[in-house]
């Protein structure tokens, strides 16, 4: 008999985090790989952060904290979800956990009974599915068109939607596509929302204020507040303020559900780290502008991206609204042969080979639940992205 829980069985690997290991594997034997499979900025935590943590370790801020994170921090947590987008939730409505995967986690956990459904527009954040497997629940993927932008339309939402639907997700920008939803978007979702008043939302806002070109992302509860009572609204520090090792997620719920996420994060990991609230709250509270210089920068870096990537024979790739990933088709490569003579049948074939031929890191599709496709990461230095999409451009001739 094995030790290991059969639930465990039912859900795999982070696709992601196989690929980076597999890249990091190479580079350990001296190949050169050029890593695009992350989803983490290449910026330093900015020093005004980091010295909030040093003075949180000098003043003997090492204790443990209240589960759902400190009062000065969900504070500030309340205060930034009203400036950024308007949204009125009190501290007690907070919870700050260990990264916006145990918000999500959370979420999932403390609501899903056995069988109950989950809508999740795809490509999706790969860890979607499986959390929701995990609490028991059933993903309902729903395979969003490149033709509307990867996002999600009214009618799609409607046709999915069953007696046992308990939760819609919504991920805006989007992991992988970078596809962001504006008021005008999401108006008809919550149109279909507010006709089925059983459905929750979880909107996860990760990205939010990485978008280009002037856009504007916006979030259910902003546009139609009657959707609050069944809303959680998840942010982090993580993207927009490159703080991923610190371990910062949070959301605003309902106290219902947040009491219930509390209740659950009391039992697994408590509080997270007292340190990283320090920094979190001067990440939410002070100087904004790094922001702003780091969107001009991954802008650029977009744009390169998307263009050389279409100079690749047989790739397309859009130019996404927001985040920091490009989701190109290699459908036309699929059938072929590689220059090293692997044939690739699969989107998994195709960044395999190109990542031990090439040395470029990428994720297939198939780990967002939409094949034929990959994803990019553009979160590193200009000139490693330029040599990447010259090698990834090599590789595409190179196929017959």
């Amino acid at each position: 008999m094995s030790i290991v829980a059969d639930r465990l069985n039912r859900i795999s690997p982070s696709q992601t985090i196989v690929i980076s290991t597999k890249a990091r594997e190479l580079k350990a034997q001296g190949r050169n790989i050029i890593s695009l499979s992350a989803g983490e900025p290449d910026f330093r935590t900015p020093d005004n952060i980091a010295r909030a943590a040093m003075k949180a370790i000098e003043d003997g801020q090492t204790r443990y904290t209240d589960v759902a994170g400190t009062p000065v921090l969900r504070k500030a947590v309340a205060e930034r979800f009203r400036l950024d987008s308007g949204l009125d939730y009190t501290p007690e409505e907070i919870i700050v956990s260990t990264g916006g995967k145990q918000v999500i986690y959370n979420a999932m956990m403390a609501s899903l009974n056995p069988g109950d459904e989950a809508i999740i527009p795809a490509p999706c954040w790969v860890s979607y599915p499986d959390i929701v497997t995990l609490a028991e629940g059933v993903p309902v993927i729903v395979p969003c068109r490149r033709e509307n932008g990867f996002k999600l339309t009214a009618e799609e939402l409607e046709a999915a939607i069953t007696p046992r639907t308990k939760w819609v997700f919504l991920n805006s920008p989007c992991n992988p596509t970078g596809a962001a939803y504006s008021a005008e978007d999401l108006r008809p979702l919550c149109d279909v929302l507010l006709r089925h008043p059983h459905v929750w939302i979880f909107t996860d806002d990760i990205y939010a204020k990485l978008t280009y070109d002037g856009f504007r992302p916006a979030t259910f509860v902003e546009v139609e507040p009657l959707l609050r009572s069944r809303t959680v609204t998840m942010n982090g520090v993580s993207k927009a303020y490159a703080m991923t090792g610190w371990r910062i997620g949070f959301s605003g719920a309902p106290v219902e559900l947040t009491k219930a996420m509390n209740k659950l994060q009391g039992q697994s990991t408590s509080n997270t780290c007292s340190i990283a609230q320090a920094a979190a709250v001067e990440a939410l509270t002070g100087p904004q502008d790094f922001i702003g210089e780091m969107v001009k920068t991954y802008q650029a870096r977009r744009d390169l991206v998307v263009d050389m990537l279409n100079e690749a024979e047989g790739l397309e790739c859009d130019k996404p609204e927001g985040a920091f990933y490009v989701f190109p088709s290699v459908k036309k490569c699929l059938g072929k042969t590689s220059p090293g003579g692997r044939k690739l049948e699969t989107d998994e074939d195709f960044v395999t080979a190109l990542l031990e031929e090439e040395g470029v890191a990428a994720v297939h599709g198939s780990a967002f639940m939409y094949p034929d496709y990959m994803r990019i990461s553009y979160a590193t230095d200009t000139e490693s992205l330029r040599e990447a999409c010259t090698r990834i451009q090599r590789f595409c001739k190179g196929l017959i």
